[in-house]
């Protein structure tokens, strides 16, 4: 008897001790958004400073911080980096550039239309926002340069782009999504349901067109014709230092192309992603293309510091367990709606909410399981309320936090967080409004 009491005190002390630590990490996080918002520190200090506070409060392990130095979608992130800053030394940048020019007649509109088009084709075969978006920039920055605007009237279009349509088309890693989803259908024993082939697409595919006409004909309206930092952009331009050599021209060149065609055919080579784009960033200053100091510039430190910091953030939210108590209540709420339509808004708003603070592929593994689990209560079709997860959690374009590919963008561009959300607010009412309504239809939780 006394063991007993003992033993529930224990557990007790235990919980209010997580319940503490969940407290004071969402404390901070508020905290940390609210400088970012203010802009008065650095964001890369802020990044660390928060990443701190959550270690010496015991909200995220030391070893667990530590490790983010390292992420490979870190060394993805500034591998791309020395990459893009290769290709944009040699003159075939500034070629497109021109041919780009000539074509579009100076229209803003017909250089969007081109650049959001292959930028989604790529999308379908290579899973990486940073990868496609790390291809994508440099040209599209020379042709800023050839028009005489400023970059970042276009590059947060792209990143949206490149981030909100992902493995949409059954292609590459877009064929292997559906046998995911069937997995936690297994997982958690409910195999009255199966997500087919062409489920995703079908779901995804409204979004995408939407984000198209959106990112092609509105996007520029919502940019900024300046950088809001004020010069504070990286330096991405079309080079004007004097042309390289010809062997390091066409090294630049070969480089670059090899690059992108081993991340198109990584499944088939099975080599890492961040093997390959650190293997093309250490050739660019082998074979000259970069000089070894011209290289270190190129890595863009405040925004490095700014993504480990994220990473911490995401960390510390879901070692606390912020994510399954959100999600638990989230549960909860649906068991009480009775419209599905409304609970196709709670499964994809509180996703993208969360996704824009914790990495996707961790709100994923939260948010599945209990949207099934969920739908498994109802007695309900849980296809269509998985891929309103799945959706949720592949826009995750608000914040730096989001993906490695903002803090990228914002590095190239000079976007402050300010302009970030800004720039944000339409396409996320669109894909909300878009995916809730369509998926909901097409795939009904009551036949």
């Amino acid at each position: 008897m006394t063991s007993g009491i003992v033993a529930v005190v224990k557990q007790n002390k235990k919980g209010g001790k997580e319940m503490s630590h969940l407290v004071i990490c969402l404390i901070i996080c508020v905290l940390t958004m609210v400088s970012y918002i203010i802009g008065k520190w650095p964001m890369g200090l802020t990044a660390l400073v928060s990443m701190l506070a959550f270690v010496l409060t015991g909200c995220l392990d030391p070893a667990t911080a530590a490790g983010y130095f390292g992420n490979a979608n870190g060394l993805m992130m500034m591998s791309m980096f020395v990459v893009a800053a290769g290709f944009n030394r040699t003159q075939f940048v500034r070629k497109v550039a021109a041919s780009v020019n000539r074509i579009a007649k100076g229209s803003l509109t017909r250089v969007m239309f081109g650049y959001i088009l292959i930028t989604m084709l790529l999308s379908q075969f290579i899973q990486s926002s940073v990868i496609v978006y790390g291809i994508m920039a440099p040209m599209l920055i020379a042709t800023c340069e050839e028009m005489n605007i400023s970059p970042s009237k276009v590059l947060f279009p792209i990143a949206i782009a490149c981030i909100s349509t992902v493995s949409v088309l059954p292609l590459g890693a877009g064929a292997t999504v559906f046998a995911e989803m069937n997995g936690y259908l297994e997982a958690n024993a409910y195999t009255t349901y199966t997500v087919a082939l062409t489920d995703c697409m079908k779901a995804r595919l409204p979004s995408m067109i939407i984000m198209f006409i959106y990112c092609v004909f509105f996007s520029t309206k919502f940019s900024p014709a300046e950088s809001p930092l004020k010069g504070k952009a990286i330096e991405s331009r079309a080079d004007k230092r004097e042309p390289l050599s010809p062997f390091k021209e066409r090294a630049g060149y070969i480089i670059f192309i090899v690059t992108t065609l081993a991340l198109l055919f990584q499944p088939q080579l099975r080599i890492q992603t961040w093997v390959i784009c650190m293997t093309g960033a250490v050739a660019m200053v082998v074979f000259g293309v970069l000089s070894e100091k011209e290289a270190v510039s190129a890595i863009n430190l405040p925004m490095a510091f700014l993504f480990v910091g994220s990473l911490a953030m995401g960390g510390a939210l879901s070692q606390t367990g912020a994510g399954e108590v959100v999600g638990d209540i989230l549960a909860g709420f649906a068991n009480r709606l009775s419209n599905p339509y409304l609970i196709g808004f709670v499964f994809f708003l509180v996703p993208f909410l969360l996704t824009q603070v914790m990495m996707n592929r961790t709100v994923i593994i939260i948010f599945i399981p209990i949207a099934i689990l969920a739908c498994k209560a109802m007695g309900a079709n849980p296809v269509g309320i998985v891929l309103l997860v799945q959706s949720a959690c592949l826009s995750s374009f608000m914040t730096p936090m989001a993906t490695p590919a903002i803090p990228m963008c914002m590095a190239n561009g000079g976007y402050d967080l300010k302009s970030i959300i800004k720039q944000s607010i339409v396409p996320a009412i669109l894909l909300c409004a878009v995916n809730v309504t369509w998926i909901m239809t097409v795939f009904p939780m009551y036949s």
